[in-house]
């Protein structure tokens, strides 16, 4: 059975993981990249553009699926191997979440659905993966046409 899932990261981290095909979760935990099975759906939420950063984003800003393999690591440099797992991205754009929370069900739920992100790692629905990628597709077909 295909999962979905929503990573939490911000946009710049987000950038580098969809420049080299991987994605990271939770300061570079194993943990919950074992949970994410190859096939399975990934979108990121990012609440900034920085890590820290003051903005909010608050949007999704990439999606795809994840590739066969285990997590694995690797040097980042100056002391930190986080865990990766490599994914194929899809062409997509940013969709920001707020059009989006009344349709998801995993923020209709939940009064605070911001809450259920700060574990870094949320499992959703099919349904909800579906209308986060018709959003993000219809971004990037709208840029485009």
């Amino acid at each position: 059975m295909t999962g979905h899932w929503i990573a939490v990261a911000c946009a710049d981290h987000v950038r580098r993981g969809v420049e080299g095909g991987f994605m990271q979760v939770c300061h570079g935990k194993a943990g919950p990249l074992r949970r994410i099975r190859p096939g399975d759906g990934v979108v990121y939420y990012s609440p900034s553009t920085r890590l820290g950063g003051g903005d909010r984003l608050q949007s999704f800003t990439a999606i795809g699926r994840a590739r066969d393999g285990e997590p694995y690591r690797f040097d980042m440099g100056g002391g930190f191997v986080p865990f990766r797992r490599d994914v194929v991205w899809q062409q997509a754009l940013p969709a920001p979440i707020r059009p989006l929370t009344g349709l998801l069900d995993f923020t209709q739920k939940a009064s605070n659905w911001g809450y259920q992100l700060r574990f870094g790692l949320l499992a959703i629905g099919e349904a909800d993966f579906r209308r986060i990628e018709t959003a993000m597709s219809a971004t990037a077909q709208n840029l485009a046409g």
